[in-house]
């Protein structure tokens, strides 16, 4: 079966067809995946803004990242969820969108990003934790995240536009 045959028959299922033709579903369901974003994106990106050091310069990153980190997981979860649904009902048309699969790319960039911190610099978090001026890994790491998301959630509401 090919990637288009899939898109096809996952968006002619009744849950897909459900959610489509509703009324009320699909745009509760979209208004879900926004404020989601808004409660994940919202608090990567303050703990983005720490390790650039433009916010909570006095507060140990640790510190930041345990308090913000499991809102930012629930949210990622909930948006992700919802995204899926979002898809099932619309995916011949995200898989003809090219701002469909510029999202698709910038979240994967954005989770390999996610995965490059933890796998070096959150390991020597402890012998810069409290500092100022975090290390230019941490900088340089944050930045693409702010910018990822940035431009992730850019081709996700072009995308919607251009449906």
């Amino acid at each position: 079966m090919s990637l288009y045959s899939f898109c096809q028959w996952l968006q002619d299922t009744p849950w897909g067809t459900g959610i489509r033709e509703s009324t009320l579903v699909f745009p509760i369901i979209e208004t879900i995946h926004v404020l989601a974003l808004g409660l994940s994106v919202g608090t990567v990106a303050v703990f983005d803004l720490r390790l650039l050091g433009w916010g909570l310069r006095r507060e140990p990153a640790s510190q930041v990242m345990g308090q913000i980190m499991p809102w930012s997981l629930a949210g990622f979860a909930v948006m992700f969820i919802s995204g899926g649904l979002l898809f099932w009902s619309q995916a011949l048309k995200a898989y003809g969108s090219v701002y469909f699969r510029i999202k698709l790319l910038l979240l994967l960039l954005a989770g390999v990003n996610a995965l490059v911190f933890q796998l070096t610099v959150y390991r020597s978090m402890t012998t810069w934790d409290k500092a100022e001026v975090t290390p230019l890994s941490a900088r340089l790491i944050g930045g693409l995240s702010l910018a990822l998301w940035i431009g992730i959630i850019a081709a996700g509401r072009t995308m919607a536009y251009k449906f």
